[in-house]
C-alpha cells in the first residue's frame, strides 16, 4: 500500500514536470525534447503523456509533438479569479499608499499576462485590461519575472517571443538584456522606464516563496511616478509581495488539511 502511494505521488509529480516544460517551451514540444529537460525515461513520458492526454490536458498535434491541452484553460481561469480575490486588498493598499495603479501579473509561456488590478484614483492614470498578454523584454514585471529565471530559458522565451521596438526607449538586444538580469535579481526590482508606452513607469518586485512566477507592480506616468520614487515604492511592494504569498501559502494549508 505504502510502495503504491509513493508510487503515485511521483508519477504526479512528474506529470507536473512534463506540463511545466510544455509550458515553458512556449509552443510545441517533442518527446526527446522532454526527456532531455526532465531526464525521465522516454517510456516514462509515453505514459505519462498518454494519461495526460486521455484527460485534455494535453494535445498531440498531426506532427507527433505535444502542446497543453483546454482542459487547462478552465483551471486557468479559476485558479486566476482565486488569486485576483486573494490580491485585490493588497493592492489597493498600495494604491491608497502611493497614488498609482497597483498591478498583479504572472508568467504565461512567454509572455506575461496581468490577473488583477486596482487602478490610481488619478483621473490621469495606468490601465491595462486583465487578462493581457505582454511582452517579457519591455515590462517590469515581465523583467523581474526573467531575472528569477535560469539564464537559459530567459534566452528561450525571449527568442520564442521575439523582443520587438515598441519605444525608442525599448531594449531589442537579447545579450544586453541577459546581462541586466542579475543586478535585477539581486537588487529585487525592475524598472520599466517608458520602455512599454512612452512617458510611462513602472516599478515591479517578484512574488516570493515559489508558488507560481508572480510579480506585483505599480505603474503611472513618469511625471508623478519619478524614478526618485522608487527608493520609497520598492520597500511597500515587496511588503505586499511578502504579504499575498503568505496568505496564499497559508491558503493552501487550510486546502490541504
Amino acid at each position: 500500500m505504502a510502495g503504491g502511494a509513493a508510487d503515485g505521488v511521483q508519477s504526479l509529480e512528474r506529470a507536473f514536470v512534463l506540463l511545466e516544460l510544455m509550458a515553458d517551451a512556449g509552443g510545441e514540444v517533442a518527446i526527446s525534447r522532454l526527456a532531455e529537460e526532465s531526464g525521465l525515461p522516454v517510456s516514462t513520458i509515453h505514459r505519462l503523456v498518454r494519461t495526460l492526454v486521455g484527460r485534455g490536458y494535453v494535445r498531440q498535434l498531426p506532427s507527433r509533438r505535444y502542446v497543453l491541452g483546454p482542459r487547462l484553460i478552465h483551471l486557468g481561469e479559476c485558479s486566476s479569479r482565486t488569486l485576483a480575490t486573494w490580491a485585490q486588498p493588497h493592492l489597493t493598499r498600495l494604491v491608497d499608499a502611493i497614488g498609482e495603479t497597483a498591478n498583479l501579473a504572472m508568467l504565461d509561456g512567454d509572455r506575461v499576462v496581468y490577473a488583477a488590478q486596482v487602478p490610481s484614483r488619478h483621473s490621469m492614470r495606468m490601465f491595462t485590461e486583465v487578462g493581457r498578454r505582454v511582452h517579457l523584454h519591455c515590462t517590469g514585471v515581465g523583467k523581474v519575472l526573467l531575472a528569477q529565471l535560469p539564464p537559459e530559458q530567459a534566452r528561450r522565451l525571449l527568442a520564442s517571443a521575439g523582443m520587438p521596438v515598441r519605444t525608442e526607449r525599448t531594449v531589442t538586444d537579447p545579450d544586453l538584456l541577459l546581462g541586466e538580469l542579475p543586478g535585477i535579481a539581486e537588487q529585487g526590482y525592475a524598472v520599466d522606464d517608458g520602455e512599454q508606452e512612452a512617458g510611462v513607469r513602472c516599478v515591479a518586485v517578484p512574488v516570493p516563496g515559489g508558488w507560481a512566477a508572480g510579480a506585483i507592480s505599480v505603474s503611472g506616468p513618469a511625471g508623478r511616478l519619478g524614478m526618485d520614487a522608487v527608493s520609497r515604492v520598492v520597500p511597500l511592494l515587496q511588503s505586499a509581495a511578502a504579504a499575498l504569498a503568505a496568505e496564499l501559502r497559508e491558503g493552501g494549508r487550510r486546502e490541504a488539511g
